[in-house]
């Protein structure tokens, strides 16, 4: 038994030493139905394989645990398989020097072994020895094994595979039994696709003396590089003309100016096509025109307070008011009484007031700042205080005589900006005043 073994052995490693590489197995994914056998191993340590034999005890299922594996097999060369199992079981597990499981659990076992074939996978039967490890889990114990067995391949199809196995598997633990692992199962094989290799057609040598990719019988300019999309000729610019065909072939343009850019007839930087006003410079802002002066008082409109009255510069484009209206309005000004220490306007006042309205009246562009201050004496809170009501008086006289108050502005400053000595009674006498200044921006 042991030389058949050995010549078995010998045979499938020289048979893998010479044979081609090119049938080796591809990844192959199995299933199998799987048999433990913990009881003819026992009685083979405790007898003999030859008693276990001739008492027909080698082929009772009874004596069997069934199970479920999974395995993956690929081929190292022609005669040899590598292989990985993971099987699991419902068994009483026999653990040696200890008793027996009294209950079913389930016996994971993983092993890695090798597959020496006596023949390639191109036979329908081939016998092959299998040796390897693995490693077990029952319950909370792990261990160890060894593995060493027989088994049989047979091929009914293409990448189609019948595989038994009878494996002996003997402790390298002290938690693992000596068994039998007998399987049963079919594995399938996935092979790379093979590539189809399609010869390239001749493809005609065409002439093309400036290597520019376009033919010299399709190429205008057939000595100078150039771009298919221009039957070969050059473009310098890179705008799409030909060179031969652009006015300014440095320089990128357009068609319909002949290659050349968009112009800007009036240099404001705008070019034509989007100048409103091609033959004036302008700004961006206004589309290429100039700044626009709506009175025409060669004022521009961005500059000029009163964009719709004709005006000199010097009066910001506005107006020029009439002399003899600011001086009717300063003279107002200093008709203007109170109380003494208040706010309140004396009726002499009205007089003054009343012209003061219907100047504003007779020109509606026109509008009044009144500025209200006092003298020294008393505090400068107070000052400020007063000047500010006596200055709001006159503003809301001249509302209740119909001018509108956005015409009107009103502002106290206090004791501050005196125009006379405050150490005398006429200085400060000089210094309780109302100023109004009359202006039309």
């Amino acid at each position: 038994m042991k030389k058949s073994i050995l010549l078995l052995l010998a045979f499938g490693l020289f048979n893998s030493a010479f044979s081609q590489t090119d049938n080796k197995k591809p990844g192959t994914i199995g299933i199998h139905f799987v048999l433990n056998d913990f009881q003819t191993a026992a009685d083979i340590r405790s007898t003999s394989l030859v008693n276990v034999i001739n008492e027909k005890q080698w082929f009772k299922t009874s004596r069997m645990a069934p199970g479920i594996a999974v395995s993956y097999m690929k081929g190292m060369m022609q005669n040899l398989d590598l292989a990985a199992t993971l099987s699991g079981s419902f068994v009483k597990y026999p653990y040696p020097d200890r008793p027996k499981s009294t209950s079913d659990e389930v016996l994971f076992e993983a092993a890695a072994t090798a597959n020496l074939k006596l023949l390639s996978d191109k036979y329908f039967l081939n016998p092959f020895l299998t040796g390897g490890v693995g490693a077990s889990k029952y319950s909370v114990h792990f261990g160890a094994f060894t593995v060493l067995g027989v088994g049989l391949q047979i091929k009914p199809a293409d990448n189609f595979f019948i595989i038994l196995n009878s494996q002996y598997r003997m402790p390298a633990s002290s938690d693992v039994a000596y068994h039998f692992y007998n399987s049963f199962g079919m594995a399938r094989s996935f092979p790379k696709p093979k590539a189809v290799v399609v010869a390239a057609p001749e493809v005609p040598v065409v002439a093309d003396r400036d290597g520019d990719g376009v033919a010299d019988a399709d190429d205008k300019c057939p000595d100078t590089p150039g771009l298919a999309s221009l039957q070969g000729c050059p473009d310098r610019d890179g705008d799409g003309i030909a060179d031969a065909d652009d006015k300014c072939p440095d320089e990128a343009g357009l068609a319909k100016y002949g290659g050349c850019p968009i112009p800007d007839t009036d240099g404001d930087g705008i070019n034509d096509e989007m100048d409103k006003c091609p033959t004036v410079k302008g700004v961006a802002r206004y589309q290429g025109c100039p700044i626009p002066d709506t009175d025409n008082d060669g004022v521009n409109d961005e500059e000029d307070k009163c964009p719709t009255r004709p005006g000199p510069a010097s009066n910001q484009g506005c107006p020029v008011i009439a002399k003899e209206v600011i001086e009717k309005v300063n003279m107002a000004a200093k008709n203007v009484f109170f109380s003494t220490g208040s706010y309140k306007l004396l009726p002499k006042s009205f007089k003054s007031l009343n012209d003061v309205a219907s100047i504003l009246k007779a020109d509606e562009s026109l509008m009044i700042d009144i500025d209200g201050y006092t003298d020294s004496q008393g505090s400068d809170e107070l000052n400020q205080t007063l000047s500010e009501n006596r200055a709001k008086s006159v503003k809301d006289y001249l509302v209740s005589k119909g001018i509108d108050e956005s015409r009107l502005k009103s502002t106290g400053y206090g004791e501050t900006n005196p125009i006379a000595d405050n150490k005398t009674a006429a200085g400060r006498a000089k210094n309780r005043r109302t100023e109004m200044t009359i202006r039309n921006y």
